[in-house]
């Protein structure tokens, strides 16, 4: 079982910006995608972003162009920078690491945003 530990996250005003951290307890073998989730008081679960291990990206569409996922391999950490936050970015946000080889989702505690003035 791979340990997920998040960390960032806080309050900032509209417009400001964060990171959000997740870190693996170990480094994932056989393939791998790192996703992450958010989800707002009385919502569902809604994906956020993901990057796969041979390091291709993808985003929802309320955040392109304002959020980026990266990684450093040597960390086994996954980041998550939120750029020009809004109010409709509050959430508790979730990492996922989902390892290919062995079909196991590995989630990460939640973190909580909020934006607001």
């Amino acid at each position: 079982q791979v340990q997920v530990v998040q960390s960032g996250g806080g309050l900032v005003q509209p417009g400001g910006s964060l990171t959000l951290s997740c870190a693996a307890s170990r480094s994932i073998f056989g393939g791998y995608l790192v996703n992450w989730y958010r989800q707002a008081p009385g919502e569902q679960r809604e994906f956020v972003a993901t990057i796969f291990d041979g390091g291709s990206t993808n985003y929802a569409d309320s955040v392109k162009g304002r959020f980026t996922i990266f990684r450093d391999d040597a960390k086994n950490t996954w980041y998550l920078q939120m750029n020009s936050l809004k109010t409709e970015d509050t959430a508790v946000y979730y990492c996922n690491i989902f390892e290919q080889l062995r079909n196991i989702n590995n989630w990460g505690q939640g973190t909580q945003v909020t934006v607001s003035s």
